[in-house]
């Protein structure tokens, strides 16, 4: 009996996108083994950035634990971005030895993450400065402090951005995270390792709430593409090597300190500026939602994540073991329309949005995220307590603060 036409096609659809992702996975890996530049031609002026004697007490003074009993050691790559400056102050907060590592890229306005690490450095975190990519200098690190953990946060971020330099995203969402996973294997002990994934993987899928469950082989973007490369990546070293692994799937994540490159923070720029605010529809009008979640309840996901890690069971680059292997969404569980959110900025600017609506084009972006949380409340006991007035609230208030003409810089 022959089998519905549906059958077929369906059949076809998930054998192409399965072709789309190992192909994207098979170029990345030769890319890294191959043609990705080895420690000895990273950019010399860089390397000056490390190393010394100084460099090495400023390295171990922050690896330091305040409390020496079962304080945890993290390296916190990416620690100037924006999730990663609030992670890595509150690790130290609460006592943890906190080593962060940054490449201060310009992807966005680099001084905005110099102003991050100055309030780091306050808070007694010491943020190396170099490159994931760079294997000398995670080696270095290495030799210096047995790191308990490595909180992953570094990656290439946007959406749309990878239409333009997509080989970022390969070098960082996929060489720079097997270049950390490969220092972490072969470090003895082995750290527990927490990475942000993000809810971009979930792509086409249209049935929501978002669950970890749920299919991950339809990317809408290469942004997203490289993340769920991340995924299988993880998987590998973990079967492979024993390394504990979490992936953390971030949901539109928003706050104080924030990327400029999100539409929250342009959004809120250019109606001070009264410039157009560009809203983007789905086909037949439909909205654009988003489930945002702000800064602080993604810091309480990440720290608990860390907290229930288990211990890696390899050494040395030696499987003695099952690991853990794990992973989580991280969201609000409110998607909230766009409009809404610039209706929001409206009312706490006190200033009117010149705004556009157009359709949203061909870029990589979904029209909706919505993320079901069950999960990691179970598992890590998270519970997102933000909504979004309260959290764009504290949004602007930063924002007018941190770009008022007498500078002021408030804390984290």
């Amino acid at each position: 009996m022959d089998k519905p036409l549906y059958v077929h096609r369906f059949r076809y659809h998930f054998s192409i996108t399965k072709v789309l992702f190992w192909s994207l996975l098979s170029v990345s890996l030769v890319y890294f083994f191959f043609y990705h530049p080895p420690s000895s031609s990273v950019d010399s002026s860089r390397r000056r950035l490390w190393g010394g004697a100084d460099w090495e007490y400023r390295v171990l003074h922050s690896a330091r634990p305040r409390s020496r009993a079962g304080g945890r050691v993290v390296l916190v790559t990416g620690a100037a971005g924006f999730i990663g400056t609030h992670v890595s102050a509150a690790l130290r907060r609460r006592g943890d030895g906190v080593v962060g590592l940054d490449n201060f890229n310009d992807y966005y306005d680099s001084s905005l993450k110099r102003g991050r690490a100055s309030l780091l450095e306050r808070a007694g975190v010491f943020i190396v400065e170099g490159d994931i990519n760079d294997s000398l200098l995670l080696k270095r690190l290495f030799g210096l402090v047995k790191f308990s953990h490595v909180m992953h946060l570094a990656a290439q971020a946007g959406v749309r951005y990878a239409m333009k330099n997509p080989s970022s995203y390969v070098n960082s969402n996929i060489a720079g995270f097997i270049s950390v996973l490969e220092v972490c294997k072969n470090a003895n002990p082995q750290p527990a390792i927490i990475w942000a994934s993000s809810s971009s993987v979930y792509g086409l899928n249209s049935k929501t709430p978002f669950s970890e469950k749920d299919r991950t082989d339809q990317p809408s973007s290469l942004y997203a593409a490289t993340k769920k490369a991340g995924e299988a990546i993880a998987h590998t070293y973990n079967h492979i090597y024993g390394l504990s692994i979490t992936g953390l799937r971030f949901f539109t994540v928003y706050g104080p300190w924030g990327r400029p490159d999100m539409a929250y923070f342009f959004f809120t720029r250019n109606i001070l500026k009264r410039k157009n605010v560009v809203i983007f529809e789905g086909p037949n009008h439909s909205t654009v939602a988003r489930d945002f979640t702000y800064i602080d309840d993604i810091v309480k996901g990440c720290l608990a994540a860390l907290d229930t890690a288990m211990k890696s069971t390899g050494s040395g680059g030696k499987k003695r073991g099952p690991a853990q292997l794990r992973v989580f969404n991280l969201g609000n569980t409110t998607p909230e329309p766009v409009g809404k959110l610039v209706s929001t900025l409206e009312r706490l600017l006190k200033v009117k949005a010149k705004k556009i609506v157009l359709p949203m084009p061909a870029n990589g972006d979904v029209l909706f995220t919505h993320a079901n949380v069950s999960l990691a409340q179970k598992e890590l006991g998270y519970k997102p307590t933000t909504d979004l007035q309260t959290g764009l609230k504290k949004f602007v208030r930063w924002y007018l603060d941190y770009y008022s003409p007498s500078r002021k810089k408030s804390a984290v």
